[in-house]
């Protein structure tokens, strides 16, 4: 959703890169999609517990937009937004965005995180933002 909380992490001191934190009371899984020297990517799943965080590209973020879709295994719900871009149930890495379904994907709508330019970033999703 994108009322999901962000924020620059670091800011000189600690590890760099994208980090999502799970503040609920449920176990989550987490898609991240960002656009590399290659083309766009999507990649997933970080499954993560209650209060734990995980670092899902590790080094100095080299893009300012990254796309997040999570979704709550326990409850159900989901963090979403209008950028669209390919998923499976399983573990996966798809290069690009187009034609998911005649690829055998799943169509997701993940939400757009800006960071700023900075080095390092955290999105914290919470039982709040949860749809």
């Amino acid at each position: 959703m994108e009322e999901a909380s962000a924020a620059p992490s670091g800011l000189g001191v600690g590890p760099t890169g994208f980090r999502v934190c799970n503040e609920t009371s449920s176990t989550i899984g987490v898609a991240l999609g960002y656009d590399s020297r290659q083309g766009w990517i999507s990649e997933g799943w970080w499954n993560l517990p209650t209060d734990t965080c995980e670092t899902l590209r590790s080094g100095t973020l080299v893009s300012r937009y990254y796309y997040v879709y999570a979704i709550d295994y326990d409850r159900g719900g989901e963090w979403k937004g209008r950028h669209y871009m390919c998923t499976h149930a399983r573990i996966f890495t798809i290069r690009g965005f187009e034609d998911c379904a005649q690829r055998g994907l799943e169509t997701t709508g993940f939400f757009e995180v800006d960071t700023a330019g900075q080095a390092s970033w955290t999105v914290q999703l919470t039982e709040d933002s949860l749809q």
